[in-house]
């Protein structure tokens, strides 16, 4: 077994072969020519591949000469080539979600409903039936009968008080026209209508001036209010000449 002594001995002269290598392999380093290109030279290629412009390269700091191997630029310039597709794609994916999301986004063709070029086609509109425009017409030439109109049934009470006094109590100029429902060919079918068009589908129904001014109950109320006259001409105007009589 070796002595301690030449053990350090041994240990010095490994760690002196150590420390010049390491001090000769730093004198190569430096000494190496240095590489000429950088990361200015990736920028303009890749700048070129995305507008078509050549750019000046980039050259070496201690040389007049640029030193860019043949290998080396077809591989920069494909993968400047595919940066700029990416990017490409990037912008077109951005733009379509802006568009997403806009508010005033466009209707596609199909989604609109009109005549003409602007759509591909449009839902046709339901035609009147012979029975809706014969109700139509019936209804049309009973309004022009008389600015007030009473949709009535012979039979029911709230229609028969609503008559006396819109007929009694008051005296109404023209006079109005009394509907009963009951004993009209078209009765049924004209009250409908008259739910469609005012909301109140019983009688008695008080039209003034093709308005619907209530019922029996609201017309009881409007008299014991003394407001009836006024409600009348608000919706008959100069048309109409409404006085209460005397009791």
């Amino acid at each position: 077994m070796p002595s301690p002594r030449r053990v350090r001995i041994l240990f010095y002269v490994v760690l002196a072969v150590v420390i010049t290598t390491l001090f000769f392999t730093s004198q190569m380093r430096q000494t190496r020519e240095p590489d000429t290109r950088s990361i200015q030279d990736f920028y303009h290629k890749t700048l070129n591949a995305m507008d078509g412009k050549p750019r000046t390269p980039t050259k070496a700091a201690d040389s007049d000469q640029v030193i860019v191997g043949t290998k080396d630029v077809d591989d920069d310039d494909i993968v400047a080539k595919a940066m700029a597709e990416r990017l490409r794609q990037a912008e077109q994916i951005a733009k379509e979600a802006a568009n997403a999301k806009a508010p005033n986004k466009p209707d596609k063709p199909d989604n609109i409903v009109g005549v003409g070029s602007s759509a591909n086609g449009q839902a046709d509109a339901v035609p009147e039936t012979e029975e809706e425009h014969a109700i139509e017409t019936e209804l049309n030439s009973i309004l022009k009968k008389s600015p007030v109109i009473i949709f009535s049934k012979s039979y029911c009470p709230y229609s028969k008080k609503a008559k006396e006094i819109l007929l009694e109590k008051y005296a109404i100029d023209p006079v109005p026209f009394v509907v009963e429902l009951n004993q009209h060919p078209m009765g049924m079918q004209i009250q409908a209508k008259l739910a469609d068009m005012t909301g109140r589908s019983t009688v008695p129904n008080i039209m003034v001036n093709g308005k619907s001014i209530g019922g029996g109950d609201d017309i009881a109320e409007f008299a014991r209010q003394k407001t009836l006259a006024a409600k009348i001409k608000s919706f008959g105007g100069k048309r109409i000449e409404v006085v209460e009589r005397p009791a």
